[in-house]
């Protein structure tokens, strides 16, 4: 519970005290970077205030350009874990929901993340379809696939947005496994645990002969890629049941 707490607290502080000089300086400069960057900092400090030990594997399989991460999820712990260890500047799929926190909506706007409003089919196109402007324009993008976390900690089927996105701009998918934020934090719980974290970053998917109609087949690749960086515990009960995905937008 002080883990809880002391994170909580934290990030309140970073966020009251810190963010809003860091939004003024991106307005006056016209860059994120910073703001950005010291943010990726924070971030990775509050994972050593609870004691959680994030390892990273396969750095060396992201390329220099603009890509989209695929990623399972299966705690709240998972951006914490995941989105600094990006060697690169990433912009995110985020919940509509987390757009109406105050200041860190701002900074996140500042920062080119993009909410989905996944009740609303068109706004969620909308949104895919800014995103893939965004990779376009050079821009990477984080997601993850599953769309909500996992109850259980096994992969779930992957929607088809982020796929969309990477075929559309031409940009390959680099498969990511989180593995280990279920037992810190697991979903429904509240209560910070100490502990190991792994982020293996799998062989990038080239994405540049890929079209709409193949947008299954990538799919089902890169599911596999993920599963296959995870533990026995986090895969799936069926994986040919991991083909199946939401109704193409």
């Amino acid at each position: 519970m002080i883990r809880t707490v002391l994170l909580g607290l934290y990030f309140g502080l970073c966020i009251l005290l810190v963010l809003p000089w860091l939004i003024l300086w991106s307005v006056i400069s016209g860059k994120p970077d910073l703001m950005y960057w010291l943010a990726m900092k924070a971030v990775r400090a509050g994972n050593r205030v609870c004691g959680i030990r994030v390892h990273v594997e396969g750095l060396e399989n992201i390329p220099r350009g603009a890509c989209v991460f695929v990623a399972n999820h299966v705690s709240n712990l998972d951006p914490l874990a995941f989105i600094p260890s990006i060697p690169q500047r990433v912009a995110i799929l985020i919940k509509r929901e987390l757009m109406k926190i105050p200041i860190l909506a701002t900074g996140m706007r500042a920062a080119q993340f993009v909410p989905v409003d996944r009740s609303d089919r068109e706004a969620a196109a909308a949104s895919v379809d800014l995103a893939v402007q965004l990779l376009k324009e050079g821009r990477s993008f984080a997601i993850f696939a599953e769309g909500t976390r996992s109850p259980d900690g096994r992969l779930r089927p992957f929607k088809r947005g982020g796929f969309t996105m990477a075929i559309e701009a031409g940009v390959p998918i680099v498969p990511v496994s989180i593995a280990g934020t279920q037992r810190l934090l697991p979903k429904g719980d509240w209560k910070v645990r100490s502990g190991d974290v792994f982020v293996r970053y799998g062989a990038a998917v080239d994405t540049s002969s890929c079209t709409i109609d193949r947008r299954a087949e990538l799919l089902a690749r890169v599911q596999s890629l993920v599963a296959a960086g995870l533990p026995p515990e986090q895969q799936p009960f069926d994986e040919s049941a991991q083909a199946d995905a939401e109704p193409a937008r």
